[in-house]
């Protein structure tokens, strides 16, 4: 990669061509075509990485930056913070999703307002709400959204999205998404909320619990569908992936939050997050969270572990001092993973007394999208008894869907 003031010299040349490799809006989003946003073989080059493609959209201007810990550019893995200030924008602030804007923060946490050690960028938190958040916003001319997703409705960095771009078109201000490649976008599975009465931070959207959109693509949805409230759209400019599409498997460089430490729990997450309205340990608190099942109780299984203390895994760890008996995930091929149900139904069919599985229901059901799933479960329903339930709404999201793709799909 040339270097960062370099690239900056280069722009000044190419401003007449950088426009092809961009997803423009003036009122709202449009979709490129797959020609435009995948370029052919090459190597997978995410938005953050293409300078030349963004930096002309920031210049005289005062600037906004949704981030945190996977909000890098380059192989050396430089915060788009750092980037950015060498390379002269007039950056303002950042907001932190949760997580927090360094990623260290447990799920659920507060996420308060500081300072980058750093820089001493101001930053602000939208996680949990900000009653700032609008002069914050007015403050800027223009902001940027730059986070890794990971595929999931119940992943809530793209809740944040949806704020964010609220935000934007409530004092018309322009949002430019920096995309990443989704690493679980190579399926779309899964119950899609329908019923408001399940909507939280995370069941945001009305889309499948295993979405298949990278957060550009998300962005030209909530726009083209217009979710956002009042049914306002974004002034929205999505900066494609380069050499990359939904049927390619992509190792996230950076840990995108604290219990998501390799590709392998990124791709069985979203299988097992479902456990997270239950008593059951999805192994926080271990080395391999995500990756390890198991209840104080043998007959979940032989292997055992023991739930201690880990960084962003202090406060929130289920069976935490006890031994744990259930199943080792960890020699499972990453790639090979994709959503299903089986564990979570085996485990309720293991449990002696079923009465105390669901113990955080109302959560279940919010993870879930639909309290239909639980009850499915409970009436001993199979997992493709279950899948036929939801095949006409899944069908009607893939449809929709369609409509905002900028990738080539699986």
């Amino acid at each position: 990669m040339m270097g960062f003031k370099s690239a900056l010299l280069v722009t000044l040349l190419c401003v007449t061509l950088f426009s092809c490799n961009i997803c423009k809006s003036t009122q709202k989003s449009k979709v490129v075509s797959k020609e435009e946003s995948v370029t052919g073989a090459g190597k997978i080059t995410p938005a953050a990485d293409q300078l030349v493609n963004y930096l002309p959209l920031l210049k005289g201007k005062k600037v906004g930056l949704m981030g945190n810990q996977t909000t890098i550019v380059g192989e050396n893995k430089e915060h788009l913070v750092d980037v950015l200030l060498a390379n002269g924008v007039d950056l303002r602030f950042g907001f932190a999703p949760e997580h927090g804007f360094r990623g260290t923060i447990e799920r659920g946490e507060k996420v308060d307002n500081d300072k980058d050690a750093k820089t001493g960028l101001p930053l602000y938190t939208l996680y949990g709400g900000n009653d700032k958040q609008d002069s914050i916003v007015q403050s800027v001319d223009v902001m940027i959204f730059d986070l890794q997703d990971v595929g999931a409705r119940f992943y809530t960095y793209i809740t944040s999205l949806h704020r964010v771009m609220e935000l934007c078109a409530k004092h018309n201000k322009e949002l430019i998404v920096l995309d990443r490649p989704n690493p679980c976008g190579d399926q779309v599975d899964g119950p899609v909320r329908k019923d408001d009465k399940f909507k939280s931070n995370v069941s945001f959207h009305k889309i499948a619990m295993i979405h298949g959109l990278t957060v550009g693509e998300l962005a030209n949805m909530i726009n083209g569908e217009k979710w956002l409230e009042n049914g306002l759209q974004c002034k929205v400019t999505v900066v494609p992936v380069e050499n990359w599409d939904h049927s390619m498997m992509y190792e996230l460089p950076i840990v995108p939050s604290p219990s998501l430490p390799n590709h392998l729990s990124v791709r069985l997450y979203s299988s097992l997050c479902l456990f997270e309205g239950t008593e059951i340990s999805v192994g926080r608190g271990t080395d391999w969270p995500f990756q390890v099942v198991g209840y104080d109780d043998p007959v979940y299984g032989s292997f055992t572990y023991n739930p201690g203390e880990k960084e962003g895994m202090v406060k929130h760890v289920e069976g935490k001092g006890q031994t744990m008996y259930g199943l080792d995930l960890r020699g499972l091929n990453a790639d090979d993973q994709k959503f299903t149900l089986k564990y979570v139904i085996d485990f309720y069919q293991k449990m002696p007394d079923k009465s105390k599985f669901f113990t955080r229901a109302a959560f279940f059901d919010k993870l879930a999208g639909t309290d239909e799933l639980r009850k499915q479960i409970i009436a001993g329903k199979s997992e493709k008894e279950i899948r036929a339930s939801w095949s006409k709404d899944l069908d009607e999201y893939k449809q929709m869907r369609k409509k905002y793709l900028l990738y080539k799909d699986f």
